[in-house]
């Protein structure tokens, strides 16, 4: 690592806490009593809670390495949305006896942070199969979301995020050590088409954002009409370019493989998704342009971030690398294309 970007809590190793205990510590910082249900997680301890009354809960101990000023940007943009967007499927802030959004609860590693949210239903997008309705909506979703977050201000949005593209050039370093060389070129290659366009980027329109709308980051029901039942982690909340935002939703519609792309093509999914978006949250036509290049940004930082991280953490690299796996046929299709091409693909 070169030093420029610090990682913060995604180098920051941490002790697992077992259910068992943090049963206890949900009796104890919001008098909370049932079964508690481990969640796979990137960085901290998160865990399904049914109550003993049948209520289902989310009970969540933050990595040791967030800053109790990112957290609280995070509770309080929820908190946000609560005020100006109720009928937004977001998760909403359980406050701890005490009245505080954020308690602080012994460790291995020291005090950690808890914070207790909603429960909402439906299926993890991560684990269906592409639908072209659905990606849509999940479009008109991310725009509603923008729109919902434009007032919103907070002191610790400006912190220099490692998943915020717009810093894609402070990870220069990771590029070496990658150590498939085929995957290490392909991502010089793109790193340095991405990077060059770093001042144009650097100036788009700006405000706080999610910045993470990925499909394990999305709830959805098919019983029926497709709709989006939950937006959930909010933990990559940042102030960046819009368009950051709406690339990294897009993103997560490129197919994963043969069977999902099917007859279609590679970018099918994503303009569904800026279909569903546009008439809600018009863009301008830099923002426009710049679109398929922040896609693959977001895939150039996914493949170097979770390789990097896989070697820090192997304990958690299957969960860690469970989206690599396509970043390479993902950026020969980017790589194969003029940027004229791209610029064609845009309504």
């Amino acid at each position: 690592m070169t030093g420029a970007l610090d990682l913060g809590s995604l180098a920051t190793r941490c002790t697992p806490i077992a259910p068992e205990l943090a049963a206890d510590l949900a009796r104890a910082t919001h008098g909370i009593a049932g079964r508690l249900t481990r969640l796979a997680t990137e960085k901290d301890d998160t865990f399904h809670v049914l109550t003993e009354t049948g209520a289902e809960l989310i009970y969540k101990i933050a990595n040791p390495g967030e800053s109790m000023a990112s957290l609280d940007l995070q509770v309080q943009c929820l908190r946000h949305l609560e005020r100006v967007a109720p009928d937004l499927p977001v998760p909403r802030v359980v406050p701890a006896t005490s009245g505080a959004l954020l308690v602080p609860v012994p460790s291995a590693d020291g005090p950690r942070q808890v914070r207790v949210m909603s429960y909402l239903s439906g299926d993890l997008l991560d684990g269906l199969p592409p639908d072209p309705a659905e990606q849509r909506l999940i479009g008109a979703m991310a725009a509603r979301l923008r729109l919902a977050l434009a007032g919103f201000s907070h002191p610790a949005a400006d912190h220099v995020l490692a998943w915020d593209v717009r810093h894609l050039p402070a990870l220069a370093g990771l590029v070496d050590q990658v150590p498939d060389a085929g995957q290490r070129a392909l991502l010089a290659r793109a790193f340095a088409q991405i990077t060059a366009l770093a001042p144009r980027i650097d100036a788009l329109p700006r405000q706080i954002v999610h910045n993470d709308f990925n499909r394990s980051n999305l709830l959805v029901t098919r019983a029926g009409p497709p709709q989006v039942t939950g937006i959930i982690d909010f933990g990559d909340v940042v102030h960046t370019a819009i368009a950051i935002d709406l690339a990294t939703a897009m993103l997560n519609q490129l197919p994963r493989d043969a069977a999902e792309r099917g007859t279609g093509g590679m970018f099918d999914g994503p303009l569904r998704v800026l279909a569903g978006y546009l008439p809600l949250a018009p863009l301008g036509p830099e923002e426009r342009h710049l679109l398929p290049h922040l896609v693959f940004a977001r895939v150039v930082t996914r493949a170097l971030l979770s390789l990097w991280r896989a070697r820090q953490f192997p304990e958690n690299q299957s969960y860690i690398l469970r989206h690599t796996a396509p970043c390479w046929d993902q950026l020969d299709w980017y790589l194969s294309h003029s940027p004229a091409a791209l610029d064609a693909l845009m309504p």
